[in-house]
């Protein structure tokens, strides 16, 4: 691909992201949707909203899991893509392609948790999305328990969080609501509220 369709390709994402779609792959007929659900949902980034467990603030504290931003990002879109596979998977060969393009232009981030392995380290879990101004939109995570990976995506989440307050994000988009999420305080809002946020958070100053 050259560089000028890259580019292309990439305004063309982010654009839609901007106007509050995303894209996912119909695993029965490989083509690529683009979908705005109504409600959306949103995990709050105020402390009061973000819910954390007392076994779960254990352990991110216990520095279990060494973590790190962006040193993994093509492993662990393929690692979330594996582990979708068991329901349906909606990240294929395409998706993978267009996130991994998206992150070489800086737009697409990933959070990754470590553990030691005969000597070495391995990835046991992480997450991935796509920042633009004080928009990040979470798209997939994963964990891996055989290999000492239990809460490893939680504990990425949680790190995720912190790293967005910091920097001045005001928009967690997790698209849909599931009870994995519900966990941590994630909510749905109607399609016109988030089109209201979302608009807001886009044209923020902020950088990841």
């Amino acid at each position: 691909m050259s560089r000028r369709r890259e580019e292309e390709l990439v305004r063309g994402v982010l654009e839609a992201y901007r106007q509050g779609l995303f894209p996912m792959a119909d695993p029965r007929t490989r083509e690529i949707g683009w979908y705005d659900p109504d409600p959306r949902a949103v995990i709050p980034l105020d402390p009061q909203g973000f819910r954390v467990s007392r076994s779960l603030r254990q352990r991110v504290r216990s520095g279990r899991f060494e973590i790190t931003y962006d040193s993994a990002f093509d492993e662990v879109i393929r690692s979330c893509a594996r582990s979708e596979k068991r329901e349906g998977c909606w990240i294929d060969g395409q998706i993978i392609g267009v996130y991994c393009l998206l992150h070489r232009h800086g737009h697409a981030h990933s959070v990754e948790a470590w553990r030691p392995c005969q000597g070495e380290r391995t990835l046991v879990g992480g997450l991935y999305g796509v920042a633009i101004g004080g928009l990040f939109a979470g798209e997939s995570m994963f964990c891996r328990p055989e290999n000492g990976g239990t809460d490893a995506s939680k504990v990425c989440l949680v790190h995720l969080v912190e790293h967005l307050r910091r920097r001045g994000f005001t928009l967690l988009d997790t698209q849909f609501r599931n009870r994995h999420l519900d966990q941590f305080g994630c909510i749905e809002i109607h399609r016109r509220e988030y089109k209201r946020r979302l608009s807001e958070a886009v044209n923020l100053d902020v950088t990841w």
